[in-house]
C-alpha cells in the first residue's frame, strides 16, 4: 500500500514524538529503535525510510518541541512570567514526569556521549530557552541579562535533576523549594 506524503510526514512526526518521550524517560542508550517504532504505532522496518540512523532521530528528538510549557506562561502579565516559569518548572508534577519534562534535566548528563549532531540540537534548544529567560530577567545590559538567564537555567535544571535523583522524599521536596527561594518565588 502506497503511503501519501501527508501520511509519511505524520508517521515521521509520530516517530519523533515517541522518541522524544522515550529518550527522556530511558536515556539515549536505554531505548532501541524497535521500541520507539512500536510506541509510534509503526513497524521497525519503516524506520530507515524516515531516518538514516538512531543518532539522526535523537538529534531531531532533541530539537523537537512537542509542547512548550513556557509558551503558556508568556501570556501572563510581564511581571509574572518568570515566576510562572520557575513555579511550573520546579513543580512536583514536572519532577515526577521525566518522560514529558525538561530535555536538559532528563538527558543533560547523557548528551556528552552523543554525536555532534545530537549535541548541536541540544545546544540550540538550550539557546532558545536562554533567549526566553533573557527577555524576563533583570539586568543593566544584554550581557548581564544573558549571564543571569544562564545562571537561572542552570539553577532550575540542577534543582530538578537533584530533586529527581535523591531517594529521600522530604529532601526531594526541599530542593525545589530552596531553589524557588533563590529565584524569589514560592513553588
Amino acid at each position: 500500500m502506497k503511503v501519501t506524503r501527508e501520511q509519511a510526514a505524520a508517521n515521521r512526526d509520530r516517530i519523533v514524538e515517541a522518541a522524544s518521550t522515550l529518550f527522556r524517560k530511558h536515556g539515549f542508550d536505554g531505548i532501541g529503535v524497535a521500541d520507539i517504532m512500536k510506541a509510534a504505532g509503526l513497524t521497525h522496518g519503516g524506520f530507515y525510510g524516515h531516518f538514516a540512523s538512531k543518532e539522526d532521530l535523537a538529534a531531531e528528538a532533541c530539537a523537537h518541541a512537542r509542547r512548550d510549557p513556557w509558551a503558556s506562561r508568556m501570556d501572563a502579565p510581564p511581571e509574572q512570567r518568570l515566576e510562572g516559569i520557575v513555579q511550573s518548572y520546579l513543580a512536583p508534577r514536572h519532577r515526577d514526569d521525566r518522560a514529558n519534562g525538561c530535555l536538559f534535566a532528563a538527558l543533560g548528563s547523557d548528551i556528552v556521549r552523543q554525536p555532534r549532531a545530537v549535541r548541536r540540537a541540544f545546544t540550540e534548544r538550550f539557546r532558545s530557552k536562554i533567549d526566553v529567560l533573557r527577555s524576563l530577567v533583570p539586568g543593566r545590559s544584554a550581557a548581564a541579562r544573558r549571564e543571569k538567564a544562564q545562571a537561572t537555567m542552570a539553577g532550575l535544571v540542577g534543582a530538578l535533576t537533584l530533586s529527581r535523583a535523591v531517594d529521600d522524599p522530604a529532601l526531594s521536596e526541599e530542593i525545589p523549594a530552596a531553589a524557588s527561594n533563590v529565584f524569589g518565588t514560592s513553588a
